[in-house]
């Protein structure tokens, strides 16, 4: 099932999310794409914040109606587009429940695992791992097919670290290397038996040199040739049954060039 689905609300403020999520439909020539409408409920500066969380309401409405399409459709596989990090808590739960023990690989330089009453910014794209793993806010369980592991989640590219997120990370030693070991990536994966992939790529795990239209721009990161080789070599490993492009905020389709191969690899 390949999914369009241009959510910004969790970033907070981030308006240049959708425009760039559309760019990346129209470089594909929007076709076989499944629309999900955004929610109505006034959001960004004047949105209202419930349980420590930024545009709440509109988050929870439209993440419901995303979760409805996909278990109504039930597909063996999702590809998204979007669209802030803070939406993957329906495709991730939902494949989670499919299959077990699949690996979730977060090309991210966030970790993205913050519980709401930690976050600075109260911005949702920054806890989806957290409420993946039944540790975030407890109203949005409802929205969850399933709850994930730590040792499910494995780290590529990350470098912005909150404090919390750090201590939760040791506390179960979640894969998160200083730098991109491929192979060691994979010999972690085969140890615990995992055979199912979920690809989470933010653009922002790049390098701002390689790359910089993204939401967020951290230096040293991923080179993209670097990524293309481990999505590459994680394909030919494993079976991906899930895979997003998220937080590109390209406005012509010229600016894709760069990761044009990845957008190929995760969406076609």
């Amino acid at each position: 099932m390949k999914i369009y689905f241009p959510q910004w609300q969790g970033s907070g403020t981030g308006t240049q999310i959708e425009p760039g999520a559309n760019t990346i439909l129209e470089y594909l020539g929007k076709t076989n794409f499944v629309h999900i409408p955004l929610s109505a409920i006034e959001a960004g500066p004047k949105g209202k914040q419930r349980f420590h969380i930024n545009n709440y309401d509109a988050i929870t409405e439209q993440l419901t109606r995303l979760k409805e399409t996909i278990i109504s459709e039930k597909p063996d596989t999702v590809q998204l587009i979007g669209g802030d990090c803070g939406l993957e808590i329906v495709p991730v739960s939902y494949l989670n429940k499919k299959y077990p023990n699949m690996g979730v690989i977060w090309f991210d330089a966030h970790a993205d695992i913050n519980r709401p009453c930690d976050s600075a910014s109260c911005n949702f794209h920054g806890m989806p791992l957290r409420t993946l793993l039944g540790e975030g806010e407890k109203e949005m369980d409802a929205l969850l097919s399933s709850k994930i592991d730590a040792s499910q989640i494995h780290y590529v590219g990350l470098r912005d670290i909150d404090d919390a997120e750090q201590q939760r990370i040791r506390k179960d030693a979640i894969y998160a290397p200083p730098s991109l070991d491929i192979m060691g990536l994979v010999d972690t994966l085969n140890a615990k038996g995992i055979e199912k992939l979920y690809l989470h790529f933010d653009f922002d795990c790049l390098e701002p040199t390689d790359y910089d239209k993204t939401y967020y721009r951290i230096p040293d990161g991923l080179k993209i040739k670097e990524a293309e080789a481990c999505i590459e070599t994680l394909m030919e490993q494993f079976d991906v049954v899930g895979s997003s492009v998220l937080e590109s905020i390209a406005l012509r389709q010229a600016d894709l060039q760069p990761i044009a191969k990845i957008i190929k690899l995760l969406l076609s």
